[in-house]
């Protein structure tokens, strides 16, 4: 089964990693669930560790699948800086503080300390 949607004849080799680290990252993202489930259920506590270690190093393969997004896709780089590492709803954030949504998250603009006077 093909993970394209469009005739690979049409892909170029970026579009065709992007796919390849997008279905990386739903299969990192499978993993930590399924160990996650694994070491809540486990009554051994040795074997709940080793699945614990196991979780967390595709939560690391997940990240910098990430990060290869980031740095790889259009799109990705500004919607994680508004809502990756922020405080509060991060329903509200696309908005911003001041209802501006270039300057949610991103530190760009403004300091979002309030007025100074």
């Amino acid at each position: 089964m093909s993970n394209y949607h469009e005739p690979m004849d049409l892909l170029d080799e970026k579009a065709r990693n992007i796919t390849r680290a997008l279905n990386s990252l739903k299969e990192e993202i499978e993993a930590v669930d399924w160990y996650n489930q694994r070491v809540v259920a486990s009554e051994d506590p040795d074997l709940a560790r080793i699945m614990a270690h196991n979780r967390d190093e595709e939560i690391e393969h997940a990240c910098m699948t990430l990060e290869w997004l980031r740095r790889n896709m259009d799109g990705w780089d500004e919607e994680l800086r508004t809502y990756l590492f922020t405080e509060g709803d991060v329903t509200t954030l696309e908005e911003g503080s001041d209802g501006n949504a270039a300057n949610a998250g991103s530190g760009h603009g403004s300091l979002n300390i309030g007025d100074l006077k």
